[in-house]
């Protein structure tokens, strides 16, 4: 075979690689967290889920941390922000902050990050938090109190997170019932409310006195 003939069958200088990018290495890794979870993740394991080296993931991706702000980022494109300019601004909101908790209540690994990463490194994120707050602009909520409003409902809605991800057992007295007969009572009678989950009833408990304080702050 003459060289012009290899050289249509492969390529010169250096084998075939896998051209590693962000998106495809997100992926992967949300792939590898569904079938493993967050306590087995490495980046060894996303090396060998690529088909690459760990040395060529690192030359992408700097450490396990930034793989996981990517994560988070691409995780953020699953909450729903329909409802804003579709729907009655306060159904849009419930619909958004029911989603944002149910999606984060399966990557809890996730909340730590997403409370201190720069949205100039999460263009997702910041094209969520952009439609919320259109959404919240044009129901004549005062701009100065857009941000405070998403920061109130993010910080409910990541303790929520964590609750719905909580032992169902958590708050059983147990021996101790006695010492807290009051308390012990309304667990057990929580447990009752319209045969919802007890993360659930606290969530729409929450989410409805926030919603209505931020619609105390609307402009008439």
């Amino acid at each position: 075979m003459s060289d012009a003939d290899d050289a249509g069958h492969r390529r010169a200088g250096r084998p075939l690689e896998t051209v590693l990018t962000r998106p495809r290495i997100t992926a992967a890794a949300l792939r590898l967290i569904g079938a493993t979870g967050y306590e087995s993740f490495t980046m060894s394991g996303l090396a060998r889920s690529l088909g690459v080296a760990p040395s060529a993931l690192y030359n992408h991706a700097a450490s396990k941390q930034v793989v996981l702000q990517w994560l988070q980022d691409h995780v953020m494109t699953m909450v729903d922000v329909a409802g804003f300019g579709a729907e009655p601004w306060d159904t849009a909101l419930r619909r958004w902050a029911w989603s944002y908790r149910d999606i984060f209540a399966t990557h809890v690994p996730l909340i730590s990050i997403m409370a201190v990463l720069p949205v100039t490194g999460a263009p997702q994120t910041l094209r969520m938090y952009e439609t919320v707050a259109a959404g919240l602009a044009s129901a004549r909520v005062p701009t100065a109190q857009i941000v405070p409003s998403i920061v109130a409902l993010e910080s409910f809605i990541f303790g929520s997170a964590f609750d719905v991800a909580a032992p169902a057992d958590i708050f059983e007295t147990g021996a101790l019932a006695e010492s807290s007969p009051i308390f012990s009572a309304a667990v057990r009678q929580g447990e009752q409310i319209q045969g919802k989950a007890r993360a659930d009833v606290a969530f729409e408990f929450g989410l409805e006195a926030l919603v209505d304080r931020i619609g105390r702050l609307r402009r008439p």
